[in-house]
């Protein structure tokens, strides 16, 4: 199929792609790498009268070591942000996720805060961003606001940005020296979304988990002690908790148990390596 026709608009700046969002509203798309909305267009899912195309604006197009987090702009590629220096030691999280997200040609076109904004459940950028407690930054008319990460996704494909709002940065708090983290997910192909995506982070005593790819999105769950005889029961109580639904891809019966099996496994993967906790 073909998207139904829409203008386009190549804005040379921020504020001019604001003012677009602004005329526009619901009738508007903000395109910067389309490996989301152009299957929506082609499938005529969405029908905008015009698409503001964000993907050469430099004020978007840098990932900013600031202090105490990463800031990445609204026009930077998965990819890019993969080859970050030193994301490995900076984020870990994201070093072990962004491989699992999509393909490499993918990556190259998809923007990470374009993932963050089609709120896919599934999604490892959005499971991240939730583990993390990250912050979105949004621009409108209206002025400037940022939105914690636990406000931002509100349900399937939907967040809290408005119509008129442009997301310009995400910013991701960096790794706290001693904590670990790990990342597991299942999926049928190598590409395709997650059924089931687990992330891990280890503080001390206390362990946070991330599930993605059952509730209508990323939901967290925090344990301030979790010995080691507590873990298989603490991951049953919270596979029945999210529950889970039958789909085409998985039924509720299997994401349970996967929630319990890469539950133990992510858990597992932040241990210290002296085995000390």
């Amino acid at each position: 199929m073909k998207p139904a026709p829409f203008d386009y608009v190549q804005p040379d700046s921020v504020d001019e792609a604001v003012e677009v969002l602004a005329q526009y509203g619901d009738d508007a798309r903000v395109i910067a790498g389309g490996q989301s909305l152009m299957p929506m267009l082609n499938m005529r899912l969405v029908r905008p009268h015009v698409l503001v195309d964000i993907s050469r604006l430099p004020a978007l197009s840098s990932t900013v070591d600031e202090d105490g987090v990463l800031a990445v702009g609204a026009a930077v590629t998965q990819g890019t942000l993969a080859a970050w220096p030193n994301l490995g030691m900076t984020l870990p999280l994201l070093a072990q996720a962004l491989p699992y997200v999509g393909h490499f040609q993918t990556r190259n076109r998809g923007t990470v805060c374009g993932s963050l904004c089609h709120a896919d459940p599934s999604s490892e950028l959005p499971l991240c961003l939730a583990l993390l407690g990250g912050e979105m930054d949004l621009h409108s008319s209206r002025g400037v606001r940022t939105i914690a990460a636990e406000n931002f996704q509100r349900g399937v494909l939907t967040t809290a940005k408005a119509p008129d709002e442009l997301a310009v940065r995400v910013r991701f708090p960096k790794a706290p020296a001693g904590d670990s983290f790990a990342f597991r997910e299942f999926c049928h192909r190598h590409g395709d979304f997650a059924v089931v995506a687990i992330a891990a982070r280890r503080s001390g005593t206390a362990i946070s988990l991330a599930v993605g790819g059952v509730a209508d999105r990323p939901e967290v769950c925090h344990w301030n002690s979790l010995p080691d005889d507590s873990v298989e029961d603490a991951l049953n109580d919270l596979a029945w908790v999210l529950g889970g639904n039958d789909d085409i891809h998985a039924t509720a019966r299997h994401r349970r148990q996967l929630v319990r099996h890469l539950g133990c496994q992510v858990i597992d993967a932040t241990r210290p390596d002296d085995g000390t906790e």
